[in-house]
């Protein structure tokens, strides 16, 4: 099911900060001010404060520009190139392909500042609903997994990071780094407490399965630990996962990014989007900046107009984030992903497509996980209203995560067990042995363009073998974006 978090947001943006004035302004109350004092009094209350923070999930396309999360962690990878129709087009995202980005680029700008309003909206329900009720006392839980979420972005990405906890006051607003073991303690603590309270995913009515659930913050709460090497807890929690029945893979990897599959037996946690708000190019023009609710960046990464014919149902789009040639060779031919996640050109032609090959950055391959594949009959209108949901966690994540997690805490034959069960899924047969090469390889074909594979490169030490341009002492973390080291005071991360 699609959530429109508009119908219940009319009061977003700004609609919690409380602004202090000072005695020389005239006071006048505001009858439309919705203050932190009176607002959280009922579960109704509640309830929206919590879904503004569901909705920074959507913030793929705002007021800093194109400025997708998983796009920022996917391009400086080996699986896509930049694309678009030149060098220059949508500058900061072919920086980052280009491994060229570095403090002003926007778009890592808003990777940073998306979560930051996450963490300020999760702050405002954990601090001001009271846990007086069983539903309040979840959607607290809620929101501290999600806060959890969002500093595990961060200090992934950045490192040493602000960790703000309550809502500043203005002489407050600059903050210092702190380390990044701290933030992952406070990402166990909001996990683990969070666990503890939230129902399983079943629990949830079909129309709530969109919220983060038990097993959400469980594979969180893994995946924190295997990005700090704590093996033996990463294990843990992603059993728990595994062990819990509330989850199994699709039978068919074709079906795992279909809308059928939405939401179904192998998500864990998605941001969600609607094809009904009914965008066009006209009266009800896009939301250009303003957080829109069809996720436009399908449209943005489908092959480039004037470029390509397709065939089924996917249509042209605007030529970003095209498959390298490495990542189509890295599958064998006897995989079933491949066809889901990526065609060469001679591929599309044997299936009633044509390209003509000039498209920019264009390596002979089109992207099919995460296609655009568009129902729509109205023609440009379809351009506008994709309702493909990010996967942000599946549980084929999850078994390759404790499959690693066992490998390195001498539990082998679990992890083969584990990363057996992804391999069969896509007509592999079994491994008999496993290596650290054989899960880099297992995740590099598995979780292709859904923004793991750069992070993963860095924490595994092979970033500069792999990566060209890669600068070994610099790229393991994104810059701090140069606005808040000028106006926040904070120290920038090394040769940027």
């Amino acid at each position: 099911m699609k959530f429109n978090y508009k119908a219940v947001l009319s009061f977003m943006a700004l609609t919690f900060i409380v602004i202090s004035a000072c005695d020389d302004f005239i006071d006048i109350d505001d009858p439309n001010r919705l203050d932190v004092e009176t607002f959280y009094n009922t579960d109704e209350d509640a309830s929206q404060a919590l879904f503004a923070t569901y909705d920074i999930l959507q913030w793929h396309q705002n007021n800093w520009g194109w400025a997708s999360p998983i796009l920022v962690k996917t391009l400086p990878s080996d699986e896509g190139t930049g694309g678009g129709s030149d060098p220059s087009d949508q500058l900061p995202y072919q920086n980052l392909d280009d491994m060229n980005f570095d403090a002003a680029n926007t778009a890592v700008y808003a990777l940073w500042s998306i979560q930051y309003w996450g963490i300020y909206r999760a702050n405002l329900v954990i601090n001001n609903v009271e846990a007086s009720t069983p539903i309040r006392e979840r959607y607290i839980a809620e929101a501290k997994a999600l806060r959890a979420y969002f500093y595990l972005e961060l200090v992934t990405a950045f490192g040493d990071v602000p960790l703000i906890l309550d809502e500043l006051t203005p002489d407050q607003y600059q903050q210092t780094r702190v380390a990044a073991s701290e933030i992952y303690d406070q990402i166990e603590m909001d996990l683990t407490e969070a666990a503890a309270v939230l129902p399983v995913k079943s629990a949830y009515d079909a129309s709530d399965r969109f919220r983060v659930s038990r097993g959400t913050a469980q594979s969180l709460l893994g995946r924190a630990h295997l990005f700090q090497e704590e093996w033996s807890e990463a294990a843990s929690a992603l059993d728990q996962v595994i062990n819990s029945g509330e989850y199994g893979l699709e039978a068919d990897f074709g079906a795992v990014f279909s809308e059928a599959a939405e939401l179904g037996t192998e998500s864990i946690f998605e941001a969600v989007f609607i094809e009904t708000f009914g965008y066009d190019w006209g009266g009800n023009g896009f939301a250009w900046g303003q957080r829109a609710e069809s996720n436009i960046h399908i449209q943005l990464m489908g092959p480039r107009e004037g470029e390509f014919t397709l065939t089924d149902s996917m249509v042209v789009g605007w030529g970003f984030n095209q498959p390298t040639q490495k990542m189509y060779d890295a599958f064998t031919a006897t995989d079933l992903r491949r066809e889901h996640t990526v065609w060469s050109e001679a591929e599309l032609i044997a299936a009633g497509g044509s390209a003509t090959g000039n498209a920019y950055d264009y390596e002979g391959y089109i992207r099919r996980k995460y296609g655009s594949f568009n129902s729509e009959s109205d023609g440009d209108v379809g351009q506008l209203n994709y309702g493909t949901n990010w996967r942000l966690m599946r549980y084929a994540d999850v078994l390759l995560m404790a499959a690693e997690a066992h490998f390195n805490n001498s539990g082998s034959a679990t992890a083969l067990g584990y990363i057996n069960q992804v391999r069969n899924r896509a007509g592999l047969a079994d491994l008999t042995t496993l290596t650290l090469n054989d899960i880099v390889t297992e995740r590099q074909l598995e979780l292709a363009f859904e923004g793991h594979r750069y992070l993963d490169l860095i924490r595994w030490g092979l970033a500069t073998q792999e990566l060209d341009g890669f600068q070994a002492g610099k790229h393991e973390l994104f810059p701090i974006p140069q606005d808040e080291v000028l106006a926040g005071g904070l120290s920038q991360n090394p040769n940027y």
